[in-house]
Formats: C-alpha cells, structure tokens, sequence
C-alpha cells in the first residue's frame, strides 16, 4: 500500500497567504510535512508536486468575470469597490499579491491528486493545501477564493464520468461544494458541522437536501456546540456508512478541516485527537469496500497550527499508507525543533489528555439532540428501507 499513495505538496503552496495576522495560515502544511518527514513516513518518491489550475478549469465552476477580477485584485487593479462585489478585499477574504496564481496552485494540487488516483498510478492522495469549501461561482467567501472540491468533482464528472461521494468534517458547513451540486444526482455531498446558530456561514440545516434530480443527494448534520468525541463520531460514523451504502460511490473526496477540536480559536465543539484517528480510518474503509479503494483527501479548516492540525492531518497520511503504527510514540525531535517558535506548549504526544477540558454538564442534552438530527438527515434513506423490506416481505 505504501507505494500507491501520493502526497501532493510544495512549498510554493504556503504563498497562499492573506496576512501574518490572519487565522488562515499555511504554514501548518510545513509543520505537518516536517513532522511525517520525522517519522520517516513521508518517502521524497510519493511526494507529488501540484500543477497550477487552468483558466478553463476553474471555468467548470467559477464564473469567468470572477476569475478576471481574483487576477485584476492580485495585481492591484481592481476598486475597492468592485473587489467587494466579488468577496475580495473583506476582513475575512483580504487581498494579497499575486492571489490568482496562488490560488490556482491550491485547485490544481486537488487535481493533481485525482489524476494521481483516476489514472490508476495511486490508489489513494492527499493535498492538505485544499479543502477551501467556502468559495462560490462568483463570489470568494470564508477564507476562499477558488473553491478546488468543487473544480474536481466537475473535473471528475467531465474526464472520468465517475460518481463523486463527498464527505466534509470541518466544523463549518461545506456550503460552497453543497450548492454547486445541489441539483446533481451523480454527487452526494454530506457535511458534518457545528450548528450554524453561532458559527459562519450559518448554513447546512438537516433540511437542505437538494433540488430536482439532486433531490435526497444533499446531507447534512449540524451538530450542537461542545458537542464531545462520542456523540462526534457516532454521527460520522452511522451518516458515512448509511450514505455510502446508499449512494456506492465510484470515488470518494474528504475533506478533513481540523477546526471540530476543542483547542481550535474559532469554533465551538469539544473534540479530541480521538476523531482524527478515526476520520480517515473509516474513510479508506469505505473507499476500498464500494470505490476499489479511490480515495482523495485534501485540506480544510484548522485555526490551532501547532498544537492540533500537524497531529490530524499526519494521521490522514499514516492511515492511507498503513503506517498507523507509528503512532505508538510522538517524535521529540519535531517538539524539540518548533517548540520555540511556537506560542503555546506543544503536544508531547498524539493523544489529548483526559482532563483537556472541564466538564460539560450538557453532555446527555447534546448527544439526544445530535442523534435526533442524525434521524432526520438519514430518514430519506432508512424510510426508503423500510419501505423495501415491506416491499419485499409483501412477496
């Protein structure tokens, strides 16, 4: 297995950069090479580096005035005014220089890694510079301007004819690549996110299901806040498996944002190491029991850059390559090196501590109302078996 997984990274993808102040920072894909590359996990072989998307690409899903204005604001050419039309120059979406080209790179990297595995050479690969779900055909939105898992499902769709299952756990809705596909009976789309009462974009009710053909191919589970592990990954894991089932998928596109954690600044769930372990372990599960083991994961969220998103996204790579045995023990030697550029304490292990938070005395009143929405976003699926299996009694 070791051999048929592709790492696809650059160091040219951390000029993905709005700021030095802002949340969204790429150089968490440094830490997170660099800690593989500790561990002897990551071979130079399999590192794959990513091509730049082009215009016709991007074209699959953003509107064509919208690229040309991402390229006129990266060369300082675009009003303010006009900038604000599209989601650019805003505190969330910030203009930086040259943000056409380095966001182009992040798209092309995704499909860098479908042609990795659709072509056969791999059977799984990862961009953890993807993930941006937030963008929108012609408007940028939540840190993203292009929105590469949008692009490559299209991509898919046009060069393989292949049916994408795409399955998001950031802790923010995956609204972007929802509504590209809302209406497509041939993409599946489930996002697993905190509820949008109190975190953007404030979408991805259980009742947004899809339209017309695309109907019943739309799920989605808004968790309640400081939701913890158990309750987290009784929802993924039921939603995945109830869904794949359903759909059977000829691929499958995660997005692995690592913002659901307890330490991460923007969010508001309670979980732990725990669910990142067990987020790709299922994932290349179901790939090889319904897609011949094709698999693709990319990036996402993650706003703690230290202490959680090296961790989480490290385990994508071990599970693909069936290194998971590597995580009996932490290199020190990772520790040692970034602890002092770091501003808080790094992890000593791959595991949180038992006591990472107080107590939550909600925690009964939460997992209820989690398995309650997790009943209403499957009930399409299970009415429809129920109805089969009386269907087939009847004969």
């Amino acid at each position: 297995m070791k051999d048929q997984c592709a790492f696809v990274y650059s160091e040219e993808q951390l000029n993905y950069k709005f700021s030095s102040h802002h949340p969204f920072n790429q150089f968490r894909l440094k830490l997170t090479v660099d800690l593989l590359e500790r561990l002897h996990a990551l071979d130079p072989k399999q590192i794959v580096p990513p091509r730049i998307a082009t215009e016709e690409e991007l074209s699959l899903i953003h509107d064509p005035s919208y690229i040309e204005a991402v390229k006129k604001a990266g060369s300082g050419l675009l009003a303010n005014e006009v900038a604000e039309n599209y989601g650019l120059g805003t505190e969330d979406t910030p203009i930086f220089t040259n943000m056409h080209e380095a966001s182009s790179l992040l798209v092309g990297g995704t499909l860098t890694a479908v042609d990795e595995v659709m072509s056969g050479r791999v059977l799984h690969a990862v961009n953890l510079g993807g993930g941006l779900h937030h963008g929108f055909r012609g408007k940028a939105s939540g840190f993203c301007v292009y929105n590469d898992s949008a692009v490559a499902i299209k991509y898919i769709q046009k060069k393989y004819n292949a049916r994408v299952l795409y399955i998001d756990t950031d802790a923010h809705h995956g609204d972007g690549v929802q509504w590209a596909f809302y209406d497509d009976p041939n993409v599946c789309t489930l996002s697993i996110h905190e509820t949008g009462r109190y975190l953007f974009p404030g979408t991805g009710n259980v009742n947004e299901r899809g339209q017309g053909a695309g109907y019943g191919f739309s799920f989605n589970i808004p968790v309640d806040a400081f939701t913890e592990d158990e309750s987290w990954l009784d929802t993924y894991t039921q939603a995945f498996r109830e869904i794949a089932e359903f759909f059977k998928p000829d691929i499958i596109l995660t997005q692995n944002g690592a913002d659901s954690h307890y330490y991460d600044p923007l969010t508001h769930l309670s979980a732990t190491m725990k669910i990142y372990r067990e987020i790709p372990r299922l994932a290349h599960e179901i790939a090889h029991r319904y897609c011949g083991g094709k698999w693709i994961a990319v990036g996402g969220g993650g706003y703690d850059i230290w202490r959680v998103v090296p961790r989480a996204w490290a385990m994508i790579w071990l599970e693909m390559t069936e290194n998971s045995h590597l995580l009996s023990s932490f290199p020190a030697d990772w520790v040692a090196h970034w602890q002092p550029q770091a501003p808080v304490k790094l992890p000593q292990e791959w595991d949180d501590p038992e006591d990472i938070y107080p107590i939550i005395p909600r925690k009964a009143e939460i997992t209820e109302k989690n398995l309650i929405t997790l009943e209403k976003a499957l009930y399409p699926i299970r009415s429809r078996q129920k109805s089969e299996t009386k269907t087939t009694e009847s004969f």
